[in-house]
């Protein structure tokens, strides 16, 4: 179980995490801000208690991975990363712009710390299988960790990946599912309804839990679960642009483009969160 302090500290993270991630889309004017704010408290608890990395040596081998297939959601890697130190912070405020290292989705030969190119929906799947079965065959101690969209399920490649999963008992592949009800056209339910994912991977084979994936205590508990032959899908309950008001009210969040006035009034709903924390 996690304690209060480590909680907090987690909890700060995630805050910094949805400030870089509003600080880089300012900087274009533009971008996918509500799945990349859904997963912000996900990535706080994986680089801020779980993961094991070297910011000074992102290709080390025994490296914990992330393979993040909803790769639209690029800006909130690139802010945790920045923040871990495997480049300088404010370098993720060149997103998309011409000659840039910070792509809208993430490219492992651009951004140190991007264990996996992704942005074709589903392929993130089937990469991250694969590349946790290397490690598993190679005899590394080491974990990967798929981020997979609930819209992106809508790809019968998921499913395809998840079945190889738990069939080879592929069990240092960890898959997160952010349940956050909506996709680039709609609420998923209405596009084409996900019925119930939890039981859809215990089917499938896997240890599969539902939680709040916007509670850090949840999310630190189903993380370090101790592993068994089974792999493990934790089922992420998000609110699609979590942490800023407007952007969590707003119907179309999957991609916007505001004014930068409206972006600073995101930020300063942030700091005044982060404030409040001190």
């Amino acid at each position: 179980m996690l304690d209060e302090m480590k909680k907090k500290e987690l909890e700060r993270l995630a805050l910094q995490i949805r400030i870089g991630t509003v600080e880089s889309i300012k900087s274009r004017g533009f971008g996918h801000i509500g799945g990349s704010l859904s997963i912000a408290d996900a990535l706080a608890v994986l680089y801020g208690s779980v993961m094991k990395f070297d910011p000074k040596n992102p290709k080390w081998e025994d490296r914990d991975k992330l393979v993040c297939s909803k790769g639209h959601a690029g800006p909130a890697i690139y802010a945790t990363l920045g923040l871990m130190g495997f480049y300088p912070y404010d370098d993720i405020k060149t997103l998309n712009q011409p000659g840039t290292n910070f792509p809208s989705h993430c490219d492992r030969k651009k951004t140190p710390g991007i264990d996996m190119t992704t942005g074709s929906l589903g392929q993130g799947t089937s990469e991250a299988v694969g590349m946790a079965l290397g490690d598993k065959l190679k005899g590394r101690d080491s974990r990967t960790f798929l981020i997979v969209g609930d819209g992106e399920a809508d790809e019968g490649q998921v499913w395809e990946a998840a079945m190889f999963t738990a069939a080879k008992k592929v069990n240092n592949l960890v898959w997160l599912l952010d349940n956050n009800k909506k996709q680039l056209d709609g609420y998923t339910k209405d596009v084409l309804d996900t019925f119930d994912f939890r039981a859809k991977f215990e089917a499938f084979g896997f240890d599969a839990v539902r939680i709040d994936g916007n509670d850090i205590g949840q999310l630190y508990d189903a993380l370090t679960k101790k592993a068994t032959d089974k792999p493990i899908a934790i089922i992420l309950d998000t609110v699609k642009g979590k942490g800023v008001t407007e952007v969590e009210e707003t119907m179309s969040n999957h991609s916007m483009t505001v004014p930068a006035e409206t972006f600073d009034r995101w930020l300063a709903e942030l700091n005044g969160k982060l404030a409040a924390m001190n």
